[in-house]
């Protein structure tokens, strides 16, 4: 599928795995009946349950949906055995193409190596799903703005290094500054400078700019989970991207 085509309906359109996801939901919730129904996925009330069911591998990938991520992500954690629970999100910008953006947990992202390992985590999730591969490393600045203040600088150089580390990897990174509108027009991965960063402009493009949020899978786990927002009202995309990302798993 070309780059410029590559968009939430073609998703759902394109030639999908026949696996089992399943989907949480809250109490009598229509809008996740209705899109598990269309995808022909498993409807769980019980977060227990659900994850139970990952990890046996009774159903080949989870969906959050909308059941409470208060009650969910600890027993997710729990279950895979992990520190922490680490996501990339899938956005579709109004007329826009999709992006993967990372990291978006406020309490990631804080190391150089942290976001080299998130962003090949990311590409090889990228990679099943047949999305471009180019990489926008972004800062608190622009070359020029050095010595303008030390936390400016520090992104600067911590950019310089995360994409020295990619490029020596094989991967396709380049130093996108703070220029964001045209990270977002020309590459499939943008790594913000932190987590706090990284959440902020998921939820301006999302919450104020309208982009679709296909969802948040999970990077540093080979169980397939999406997590989702709860105001969401149509998961078709998010069931549609986790039957994607079993493809080519170890």
């Amino acid at each position: 599928m070309e780059r410029g085509m590559w968009n939430a309906e073609s998703l759902i359109a394109s030639g999908l795995p026949e696996v089992t996801v399943g989907i949480g939901s809250s109490a009598d919730s229509d809008c996740v009946e209705s899109s598990a129904e269309a995808m022909g996925a498993i409807v769980y009330r019980d977060a227990d349950e659900l994850v139970s069911d990952l990890v046996t591998g009774r159903i080949d990938a989870a969906v959050r949906g909308n059941m409470s991520s208060s009650l969910l992500l600890p027993k997710l954690k729990r279950a895979l055995g992990l520190a922490s629970l680490e996501r990339s999100v899938l956005l579709e910008p109004v007329g826009g193409k999709m992006f993967f953006l990372a990291p978006v947990g406020v309490d990631e992202g804080w190391t150089v190596d942290q976001k080299v390992d998130m962003a090949v985590r990311t590409v090889s999730l990228m990679r099943r799903i047949g999305m471009g591969e180019r990489i926008a490393v972004m800062s608190g600045g622009r070359s020029e703005d050095v010595g303008r203040h030390k936390m400016v600088d520090r992104t600067i150089e911590d950019a310089g290094e995360v994409v020295e580390a990619l490029s020596a990897k094989g991967y396709d990174a380049y130093d996108a500054e703070i220029l964001l509108e045209s990270a977002a027009s020309e590459a499939d991965l943008i790594i913000a400078p932190d987590g706090i960063s990284g959440n902020i402009i998921f939820r301006a493009l999302h919450f104020l700019g309208g982009a679709a949020a296909l969802g948040a899978p999970l990077v540093n786990s080979e169980k397939i989970y999406v997590d989702t927002s709860r105001a969401k009202t149509d998961y078709r995309d998010s069931i549609a991207l986790a039957m994607k990302l079993t493809e080519g798993r170890k």
